[in-house]
């Protein structure tokens, strides 16, 4: 079959199975099984494709029809310029933590300029996007990333060492700050610069509800805040204060509807101020800064 004829059939594939995106992803699907680029495909449209291939390749059509995401079939998303390798054990990062991201390195910039080195806490590090992204454009920066799943910390991994940050990146497994001993005066025993967490923020019953894409193929551990969306805030709230520098800095991304929800957490604990709310492209509360009293 001719790639041109190959590329039509999968794309009546995917529009059947309800992909918005049917002409695109059947390319890139396609440029990925090959593993050529998209101008190769361009002035190869009258190649013949062998039967072997051509059933390879509608194999992964026919995931992507059922809803699986692009980014699992491939194993890449593009994160700020950095290709990463993502799969059913992480979240897919998205435009959102680039924003957060964005923020934080424009507000490092202004408040550690002339400074020496800085350690950075990355509390549920999933894909290792934000940490890897990180030491890549913060060349004295020192990173712990930390997530609960040993699962998600080998694919953290992997993203590192395609960058050979191996030396600058510490990977550690545990529950939130469980991997952290505390001090009699409930300070902890290591402290950083800097806090970020991207952590699970989508209320339990709302799970339900999301898009097939997510719902049904992302990890549920890597999206279920609890009952109210706000169980990981809670303990955010309730110990980074402990493992901050006295002048530290916490960066959250958050759901678009916690805007006051999240600040009020942080304010009861009397342990933060200059609390702001920064909103994403959409003009949607999206990521919180907050410094240590």
């Amino acid at each position: 079959m001719k790639i041109k004829e190959l590329l039509k059939l999968a794309e009546n594939r995917l529009d059947f199975g309800g992909i918005d995106r049917a002409k695109q992803d059947s390319e890139i699907l396609l440029e990925d099984f090959l593993q050529v680029d998209k101008a190769f495909l361009f002035l190869h449209m009258g190649d013949e494709l062998d039967d072997k291939r051509c059933e390879g390749y509608l194999n992964t059509v026919d995931e992507r029809a059922s809803g699986k995401p692009l980014q699992y079939i491939t194993n890449k998303q593009n994160f700020m310029g950095l290709e990463l390798y993502v799969d059913e054990r992480v979240l897919i990062p998205r435009p959102e933590t680039e924003t957060l991201v964005e923020h934080m390195l424009k507000r490092l910039e202004t408040e550690r300029k002339g400074l020496g080195s800085i350690d950075i806490l990355d509390m549920c590090t999933g894909s290792g996007a934000i940490a890897v992204k990180l030491a890549r454009d913060l060349p004295k920066s020192n990173i712990v990333a930390v997530d609960i799943s040993g699962a998600a910390l080998d694919v953290a991994e992997k993203n590192i060492e395609s960058q050979s940050l191996q030396k600058r990146i510490k990977l550690l497994e545990g529950n939130m700050f469980a991997p952290f001993k505390v001090k009699r005066n409930g300070k902890g025993k290591r402290t950083f610069d800097v806090i970020v967490s991207n952590p699970p923020y989508i209320a339990t019953r709302e799970i339900q509800k999301l898009d097939r894409e997510v719902g049904e193929f992302e990890p549920v551990s890597a999206l279920d805040g609890g009952p109210d969306g706000l169980d990981y805030y809670r303990t955010i709230a309730e110990n980074a204060w402990r493992f901050l520098d006295k002048k530290g800095m916490l960066f959250l991304e958050i759901g678009y509807d916690q805007g006051e929800s999240v600040p009020r957490l942080l304010e009861e604990t009397e342990h933060y101020k200059d609390i702001k709310v920064i909103k994403d492209l959409s003009e949607r509360d999206r990521i919180i800064e907050a410094a240590t009293i």
